[in-house]
């Protein structure tokens, strides 16, 4: 693409009922290679159901998402192979082992040297001592480590992930961090993903996207933003961010009655 985004998205809008508000009301954003953008809001705040739109699985009502100038939501199977997700509400066959596991996402994904791709993305994790485990019996890191080797096996070029290290000790994230950071760096993968772990955005991001009640309030920087709402740290961004959000609804609420 010209403009050297690899993701695009203008005006996305989804309304799942007439009776209620859009779940997410004209968000607009952008992401580079290489590029890690995070997603930030409270509960409910539209995080998973823009995903979806980004992913081309929910279709928005209006607005647009292009992946290397494609529109996805058109044409969603000439970059379905360049994309891919992991979530930790998205559950792994618990009766295979690590490395069946693996060999199914393979074949799934139809790469040319399946074998060769399993043992690259089990050394990469340090999943080898793992192999013959069945995934009911790892524990909740090594099951993020082996999320992340499975969206990562097609080789895409966007990765979308929601919350990786939610269920997560201290020690397990930062070890996922770190394997996502190198990836990004690695592959040149465009990344992004929503996490409520306010210090795991600040070291991960590249541009952080606040949203609240389905409207972008603020996307730059962590120094942007901390200027932006004269703030130090991004929990205090957080914070003040929603609050003045819903201080500029509710005032426009009583200005319409």
């Amino acid at each position: 693409m010209s403009d050297g985004h690899v993701l695009v998205a203008r005006q996305l809008t989804k309304r799942f009922s007439p009776d209620r508000p859009p779940a997410v009301d004209g968000i607009s954003l952008e992401v580079s290679r290489g590029e890690v953008l995070s997603i930030v809001g409270p509960n409910g705040a539209g995080k998973s159901t823009l995903l979806q739109m980004l992913l081309g699985i929910l279709t928005p009502d209006s607005g647009t998402v292009r992946i290397f100038g494609v529109d996805i939501i058109r044409h969603r199977r000439r970059v379905a192979h360049l994309i891919n997700y992991a979530s930790t509400d998205l559950s792994l066959p618990y009766s295979l082992s690590v490395r069946e596991n693996l060999e199914v996402f393979a074949l799934v994904y139809n790469l040319p040297q399946p074998g060769q791709a399993v043992s690259e993305m089990m050394e990469r994790f340090s999943l080898e001592p793992l192999a013959k485990t069945k995934v009911g019996r790892l524990s909740t890191g090594q099951i993020a480590r082996l999320s992340l080797a499975k969206a990562l096996i097609s080789r895409p070029e966007i990765l979308f992930l929601d919350e990786p290290t939610a269920t997560l000790d201290p020690e397990a994230s930062a070890e996922v961090r770190q394997l996502l950071l190198e990836q990004v760096r690695k592959e040149r993968l465009g990344l992004v993903y929503t996490s409520h772990n306010m210090r795991e955005v600040e070291r991960l991001s590249d541009r952080i996207l606040l949203i609240e009640s389905g409207k972008s309030v603020a996307c730059g920087t962590r120094d942007a933003l901390y200027g932006l709402f004269d703030c130090d740290n991004l929990e205090a961004v957080f914070i003040r961010s929603v609050n003045q959000a819903r201080q500029d609804r509710r005032r426009d609420e009583n200005a319409d009655k």
